[in-house]
């Protein structure tokens, strides 16, 4: 998650697969780390590196991501960016690759809520298009496949254009504003760090053996 304390009312909408690939992830390392173990005892453990690259990368790009809609915008904590978009900003939520949202600057996608791909709608029942947001909708009451309700990034731009719609309709909100404050990104360095020093003892611990 941001540093910064996502103020009033938050949703966080997380992808339930991704935190599957982590935790296999972690099984992965931790498997790793008992069969070293036991293998050539505690002191291998000063080439396990490689087994916490695997844990701290299931951390940084299945665990930690998500989507936050609080009062003040929508937050997307992506592994290498934190990327707060206030409500002002905001113009449109695209789910054509993934939850993106477009200011009149930029678009934003987020890590957390990727989209099926064409076929995500072949399975898609009638209830999957009722209920949705109104700006979901295009031409004849069209759906994309990453608006369903089954979908990661239909489940974070439904959360995302209720909470829109809700502030519109409640006249917080001027409909069609999109003037400042801009986004605001933040850069994860310390992640960043974390992973070239991981990949640099990796790469030691391997050619060392």
């Amino acid at each position: 998650m941001s540093s910064a304390p996502h103020a009033g009312n938050v949703e966080v909408f997380k992808a339930r697969t991704n935190k599957w690939f982590a935790l296999l992830a972690w099984a992965v390392a931790a498997f790793g780390v008992v069969a070293t173990v036991a293998a050539a005892g505690p002191g291998a453990l000063g080439g396990a590196a490689p087994l916490l690259l695997i844990a701290f990368l299931g951390w940084l790009l299945f665990w930690m991501p998500s989507v936050v809609v609080h009062d003040a915008g929508v937050t997307l904590e992506n592994p290498f960016r934190s990327i707060k978009v206030p409500w002002g900003a905001l113009v449109h939520v695209d789910t054509r690759f993934a939850l993106t949202l477009v200011t009149a600057e930029k678009s934003y996608a987020s890590w957390a809520a990727p989209a099926p791909g064409i076929w995500g709608g072949r399975h898609a029942r009638p209830e999957d298009l009722q209920g949705l947001p109104a700006t979901t909708y295009g031409p004849g009451r069209s759906v994309r496949p990453g608006d369903l309700k089954t979908t990661d990034s239909g489940q974070a731009a439904m959360l995302v254009r209720a909470r829109w719609h809700e502030l519109v309709e409640s006249g917080q909100l001027a409909a069609g504003e999109a003037a400042a404050p801009a986004a605001t990104v933040t850069v994860r360095w310390v992640a960043i760090g974390a992973v070239v020093l991981l990949l640099a003892a990796s790469y030691l611990a391997v050619t060392a053996g």
